[in-house]
C-alpha cells in the first residue's frame, strides 16, 4: 500500500519528528483560536462588554458538552497510532470505520443535551441578569453544531494519529477565513449580535468537517475500507470505550472545574466576567504551543509503544521539557511588558483593560507549571494511562473549586482570587503529572500485542 499521507514516527530524531509534526497543528490550534478570538473582538467592540461577557459565560459549559465527543475522538486515535505502529493495518481500517458509530451516537445525544438544558444550567450557575439571555442563544446554537465539531475532531485525531497533521491545518485555515468574513457579515452588517457570532463559528465548523473527511477519503490509503472490514467490531469499540471514556470523563471533570470557576467569577458582575473572559481568550492562544507539542509527544508515543519503542519516549519528552521551559519564559516577558496592549485588542472599557492586564502578570508565572500538565498528559494519553486520565481531572476540579471560593474570600485578594485559582491549579496538577510520568506505570501498559520490545534503540 502507498503510505502517501501518513508517517511513520517509529524511526528518526525524536526532536526534528516532534517539531515537524507539532508545527502544522500549531499553526492548526492557532487558526482554530481565531474562532474564539474573532468572536470575542467582533462582540467586544461591535456589541459591547455585555455581549462578550455573554459569549465568555458559555466557555466553560459549552466544553462540558463537547468533552464527552473529544475524549472519545482520543482514545480511538490512540488505538489507531498503536495499530500503526505495529504494523497492523487491518485494525486500523477496522478502527476507522468502527469510530463512525462511536461519534455519531454521541454526538447526537450531547447536542441534544447541550440544547435543551442551556437556560436552566445557566440560571443554576448564576448568570448575571443582564447577559443571560444571550448566553443561551450562543449556547443552543453552539450545542446544535456539536456532531461537526464531533467529527472534525475525530477526522483530525484518527489523521494525526496516522502521523499526518498538514491535513486537518488546511481546513482549519479555510474554515477561519471564512469565520472572520461571516462574523463581520452577520454581526456589523446585519446586526445579528450574539446569534450572528454564534452562526458564522457553526458554519465554518460544518465545512471543516466536511472539507477534512472527503480529502480524507480520496488521499488518505487507510480510509480506502475494505468490504470485509465495514462491520461493526465489538472488541475495537470496547476498546476504544475503555481509553475513551476516562479522557471523557477527563475533560468533562476539568470543565465542570471551570464550570465552577465561572459561577465564581459571574457573582463579581458584568466587568469582571468580561476581563475573566479577555484573559482566558488569550491564554488559549498562549496555550496552543504546549497543546501542539502535547498532541505531537501523544502520537509519537502511541507509535511507539505500539512498537515496543519505550526509550524512544523516554528522549521525546526530555526535549519537550526544554521547549516548555524556554516558551514559558518568553511568554512571562511578553505579558509583563504588553499585557495592556494585547488586553485593547479585545475591549475598549479601561476598567476590563486595567483588571486583565494585572491578571496577565500574575498567571503568566506559572506558564511552565502549564506546559508540564500538557506534555506529560500527551504522552500519558499516548500510552493508554486511563487511570492517569482521572487522576488528573480529579486534581483540577479539586483545585480550581478549593481555591477560587478560599482566596475571594481574603479580602487583600477578593475578585484577584478567580485568576490565582487558575495559576495555582496549574501548579498542582503540572506537579501531579510529573509525579505519575516518573512512577513509570505507563511503561508496563498494553493497548495491542507486538512482536518483541525494543528497549536499547539509539538516536537515528
Amino acid at each position: 500500500m502507498k503510505k502517501t499521507f501518513v508517517k511513520d514516527m517509529t524511526h528518526g530524531s525524536e526532536f526534528r519528528l516532534l517539531i515537524m509534526f507539532s508545527v502544522p497543528m500549531l499553526i492548526g490550534n492557532l487558526f482554530q483560536q481565531v474562532y474564539n478570538m474573532v468572536d470575542s473582538i467582533v462582540v467586544g467592540r461591535y456589541v459591547g462588554a455585555g455581549a462578550l461577557a455573554a459569549v465568555g459565560s458559555t466557555g466553560s459549559l459549552n466544553f462540558l458538552f463537547f468533552s464527552l465527543c473529544i475524549g472519545l475522538t482520543g482514545g480511538i486515535g490512540i488505538v489507531i497510532s498503536q495499530h500503526f505502529g505495529a504494523g497492523d493495518e487491518t485494525n486500523v481500517r477496522r478502527t476507522i470505520f468502527n469510530s463512525i458509530y462511536i461519534i455519531a451516537s454521541t454526538g447526537i445525544l450531547m447536542s441534544v443535551l447541550g440544547f435543551f438544558l442551556a437556560r436552566p444550567v445557566l440560571a443554576w450557575l448564576h448568570t448575571p441578569p443582564d447577559i443571560i439571555d444571550d448566553a443561551v442563544v450562543y449556547m443552543k446554537i453552539a450545542c446544535a453544531g456539536l456532531l461537526a465539531v464531533a467529527a472534525y475532531n475525530c477526522i483530525s485525531s484518527i489523521l494525526r494519529a496516522l502521523g499526518d497533521s498538514k491535513t486537518p491545518l488546511i481546513f482549519l485555515i479555510i474554515a477561519s477565513i471564512l469565520n472572520v468574513f461571516l462574523d463581520l457579515l452577520f454581526v456589523v452588517r446585519f446586526n445579528l449580535g450574539v446569534k450572528g457570532v454564534a452562526y458564522a463559528t457553526i458554519i465554518s465548523q460544518i465545512l471543516s468537517a466536511a472539507g477534512s473527511l472527503t480529502f480524507a477519503l480520496k488521499k488518505n490509503p487507510y480510509f480506502v475500507i475494505h468490504k470485509e472490514e465495514m462491520h461493526y467490531d465489538n472488541a475495537i469499540t470496547v476498546k476504544c470505550f475503555r481509553l475513551g471514556v476516562p479522557l471523557a470523563l477527563q475533560s468533562s471533570l476539568i470543565a465542570i472545574s471551570c464550570v465552577a470557576l465561572q459561577s465564581v467569577v459571574n457573582g463579581f458582575g458584568s466587568v469582571i466576567v468580561a476581563a475573566f473572559t479577555a484573559t482566558s481568550r488569550i491564554e488559549q492562544l498562549v496555550q496552543q504551543p504546549f497543546n501542539s507539542l502535547g498532541m505531537a509527544l501523544s502520537t509519537f508515543t502511541g507509535q511507539n509503544m505500539g512498537a515496543g519503542k519505550n526509550e524512544r519516549v523516554k528522549r521525546a519528552f526530555s526535549r519537550s521539557v526544554i521547549l516548555v521551559a524556554g516558551f514559558s519564559l518568553i511568554m512571562l516577558i511578553v505579558f509583563n511588558l504588553f499585557g495592556n496592549n494585547i488586553m485593547r485588542f479585545f475591549v475598549s472599557e479601561n476598567d476590563v483593560i486595567e483588571f486583565g492586564t494585572k491578571a496577565l502578570k500574575i498567571t503568566s508565572v506559572f506558564y511552565f507549571a502549564l506546559g508540564m500538565i500538557y506534555i506529560v498528559r500527551g504522552l500519558l494519553n499516548g500510552a493508554g494511562d486511563a487511570v492517569y486520565s482521572m487522576i488528573n481531572g480529579v486534581v483540577e476540579v479539586a483545585g480550581r473549586i478549593i481555591f477560587s471560593n478560599t482566596l475571594i474570600l481574603i479580602p487583600s485578594i477578593g475578585h484577584w482570587g478567580v485568576w490565582l485559582a487558575t495559576a495555582l491549579t496549574w501548579f498542582i496538577t503540572g506537579f501531579a503529572s510529573f509525579i505519575r510520568y516518573k512512577q513509570g506505570r505507563w511503561k508496563t501498559i498494553r493497548i495491542v500485542d507486538t512482536d518483541s520490545e525494543v528497549n536499547n534503540d539509539q538516536v537515528s
